[in-house]
């Protein structure tokens, strides 16, 4: 979903034995094209391909892997709204796709046509939708967890549809992500701005009702003075 070269696994030599490897896998098909064959394409040793990711299906997933791992150092930063946060989290992450449209392309038609990268990609966009959820537990004490998992739920499969757009051949800049994922945080009232609550929405303080009752708590905790 990027000469001879060292056998450190540094960011630029990974690249390009995933782009060989999504150049291989278009030209000849997945189960066609060798581990060898990618990596005499890239340029490095086979050795150094299986210390680097392990394994054809791997190699596909290799960009997902980094995101992951970028995902969870930045929501382990301070964020002064988790729900933003994780908004953010997302848009981070349709940001690289965004930045090799074709790339991301030719890699989306190649887990498209094979079950069992198929089957892998589900279990990805399952890791990001549990990393959001853990997240947002930790760091709203007392969030119901029907309260978290709905909202990293929601926030994972806007991505998605957002990104499959992309995938599938039309522009997208990412404020078409942000958009939607502003409408996530107005639906569950937490949106920074507020939201105009209905007549029949209305609880004490002006939240909405639908406001999980932990980002209430947050929320009057924060404007209270020290």
């Amino acid at each position: 979903m990027l000469g001879i070269v060292t056998d450190s696994a540094a960011p630029s030599s990974r690249t390009a034995v995933v782009a060989a490897a999504i150049d291989l896998f278009v030209a000849h098909g997945y189960d066609q094209t060798s581990v060898e064959q990618i990596a005499q394409a890239a340029g490095v040793s086979r050795s150094t391909f299986f210390r680097q990711f392990g394994g054809k299906e791997d190699v596909v997933f290799a960009d997902h892997e980094v995101l992951l791992a970028e995902t969870r150092a930045y929501l382990s930063q301070p964020h002064d709204d988790p729900w933003v946060a994780v908004c953010e989290a997302s848009v981070r992450v349709f940001r690289h796709f965004a930045a090799d449209p074709e790339l991301a392309r030719r890699r989306y038609k190649i887990v498209r046509e094979i079950p069992g990268l198929r089957d892998r990609e589900i279990v990805t966009v399952f890791r990001y939708e549990r990393l959001f959820d853990q997240y947002l537990r930790d760091a709203l004490p007392g969030l119901d967890p029907l309260d978290a998992v709905g909202f990293a739920a929601l926030v994972t499969a806007v991505h998605n549809h957002v990104l499959r757009r992309l995938m599938r051949g039309a522009r997208v800049p990412a404020s078409v992500l942000r958009r939607a994922l502003d409408d996530a945080l107005r639906r569950y009232g937490v949106h920074p701005d507020g939201d105009d609550a209905a007549g029949d929405d209305l609880i004490v303080a002006a939240f909405p009702r639908r406001m999980p009752a932990a980002e209430v708590t947050r929320r009057l905790r924060a404007s209270l003075p020290d």
